[in-house]
């Protein structure tokens, strides 16, 4: 497993293509490879082939019915018949892939080049790696909170100004993967390359705002590296659905999602100590560790995990092997003039925005992008409550958020169970079972934000023990995780053909509006009070409880009416 995972990573790629195949070979690539006949193009079949792509083959030689490798004697030659310029100068029209005679697939159905047949310990490892990428970008949002005191005694600016930097951040890996996004749906792309382009810049993007002479470079550079950062935060999950089961799927996103939460609730604890006695730019420094040792190992050990790309790859090579330019993927035929990188962008945009019209698809953007923002307040409310009131330190102020670790276990763990002893059986008696199943989870996760926030406001008061509002902060989780996971499995299963488009609208929506939540958390605590300031969040919770409510009893229903669902 290890030198295939190895070969497979970025760094095994560029030793591959570099040594010709020499070093970290794959199986085409060795000696003892025999070519699959089916891969193998003779002169006597050049017309039937040509035919069959709408093309005149022109040739001047005897035709001969030897099946043998490129340069081997009775085989075409790139002398004999220019058939790559033939199939290039017109469209290429097919009839479906499973009828065309030089087709790359898989070796069968237990390939183990496949990401679906790797061995459970393989694809345990790259989920890890997958949720680590994730943890290291996330982490960026609320390591940099304990910084804004620094940086507002440094630049001069105030609250809100220094504010701006976590919002920025937010804000942009909410807009990047409607850019980033599309090129990892691209097979000449894939998902490993773009994930780790954008960690390299993520990292390297730290040093400007480390260097920094005002705030400004602060802030540009905070929406660069949110920006930069963001495809593992919108295609995390897709890489999960590359190498995972549908049954196995739930667990597997639900690993990777602890991940992402665990960046912003370590962030504080993470940073305090080191801005409290180091300064601000020792929180940048530390994120640059974090992120580069990140990009040292998957670089290392992160092999691309989406099928198109793995097979178009080997089409490159047996190409090469065998001079047979007609050897085609699925991917290929279905595009034969490759994709726009552009076009593929707005086709995502657009998509993403049409989606976001409909009833069921609107009301979970709404109910996820409230959720999270009220989340991303507890990083104004918290200094309020443990600096202000029971006068923690900077550093000591981070540790509350470890409530949000132990709570975030408990569930994940109670999760786990969930889907294994319940939804995975029900869904064995009855295949058909509506996925509107997944929501009653979330009615029961729903109580939970209200709950929260009003245990945390109302306790925080200096004659009340300091570990009863972290209680309260740390029943948030629960409920947060678990909408997350029931409301998104839920779309996805319901509008199947769509998700990547539904994902990209939901994460631009919720990342949007929680971006601009933080710059007015303070303002409504001091104005309304902790008490009050959480009664009026706890009050907009509540609201959306009987509409989730309408979601789960008459989304089936909305589903049949629409148009982006098969009836």
């Amino acid at each position: 497993m290890t030198w295939d995972i190895i070969r497979d990573s970025t760094v095994g790629q560029l030793i591959n293509s570099v040594s010709a195949g020499r070093f970290l070979p794959y199986p085409d690539q060795q000696k003892d490879y025999v070519v699959p006949e089916r891969y193998l193009l003779s002169v006597s079949k050049v017309v039937d082939d040509a035919a069959t792509l709408n093309e005149a083959v022109p040739s001047t030689k005897p035709s001969s019915d030897a099946n043998t490798l490129v340069n081997a004697e009775g085989v075409i030659k790139p002398t004999d018949v220019d058939v790559e310029k033939a199939v290039a100068q017109a469209p290429l029209t097919v009839a479906p892939t499973a009828e065309y005679q030089y087709l790359v697939t898989w070796d069968g159905p237990e390939d183990p080049a496949n990401p679906r047949n790797w061995s459970r310990s393989k694809r345990i490892f790259v989920a890890f790696l997958i949720s680590f990428l994730t943890f290291s970008v996330y982490i960026g949002s609320a390591i940099y909170t304990p910084s804004i005191p620094g940086l507002m005694e440094e630049f001069g600016v105030g609250l809100t100004s220094s504010t701006w930097g976590l919002t920025l951040f937010v804000l942009a890996y909410g807009i990047g993967p409607m850019f980033l996004a599309p090129l990892q749906e691209m097979p000449r792309f894939g998902r490993t390359p773009v994930y780790i382009i954008g960690l390299f810049l993520f990292t390297v993007l730290q040093l400007p705002a480390i260097f920094a002479k005002n705030m400004s470079t602060v802030l540009a550079m905070r929406f660069l590296t949110g920006f930069f950062g963001s495809p593992a935060l919108a295609t995390g999950g897709a890489s999960m659905v590359d190498i995972f089961s549908l049954q196995a799927l739930p667990v597997a996103i639900g690993t990777w999602s602890m991940g992402a939460v665990s960046g912003p609730v370590l962030g504080p604890v993470i940073g305090g100590f080191a801005a409290q006695h180091k300064g601000w730019r020792w929180t940048f420094l530390e994120l640059i560790w974090i992120s580069a040792f990140a990009l040292v190992v998957l670089a290392l050990f992160l092999p691309e995990t989406m099928g198109e790309t793995i097979l178009l790859r080997k089409a490159q090579r047996l190409r090469k092997l065998t001079g047979n330019p007609l050897l085609k993927t699925e991917a290929e035929l279905a595009r034969p003039d490759g994709e726009s990188v552009v076009s593929v962008a707005w086709e995502n945009f657009v998509m993403a925005l049409r989606l976001s019209l409909e009833p069921a698809l609107l009301f979970s953007h709404v109910y996820i992008g409230i959720v999270y923002s009220i989340f991303y307040l507890w990083f104004e409310a918290f200094p309020l409550v443990f600096t202000d009131i029971y006068h923690f330190n900077l550093g000591v102020s981070g540790l509350p958020f470890l409530g949000f670790v132990v709570s975030g276990v408990i569930t994940f763990t109670l999760y786990v169970l969930y889907q294994k002893y319940h939804v995975n059986m029900r869904y064995a008696r009855n295949p058909n079972t509506p996925p509107e199943i997944r929501l009653e989870l979330a009615l029961f996760a729903s109580f939970f934000p209200p709950i929260s926030v009003l245990l945390f406001g109302w306790s925080a008061q200096y004659h009340t023990h300091w570990i009863v509002p972290i209680i309260g902060a740390a029943l948030y989780l629960p409920g947060i995780f678990l909408l997350f996971q029931c409301i998104l499995l839920y779309v996805s299963s319901g509008y199947p053909k769509h998700a990547a488009s539904i994902f990209a609208g939901n994460d631009l929506f919720r990342s949007t509006l929680a971006s601009f939540f933080p710059l007015f958390g303070r303002a409504l605590f001091v104005r309304l009070g902790l008490g009050g300031g959480s009664s009026l969040l706890a009050g907009l919770s509540v609201l959306m409880i009987p509409l989730l409510y309408l979601l789960f009893r008459y989304g089936a229903a909305l589903r049949q009416r629409s148009k982006f669902t098969e009836a």
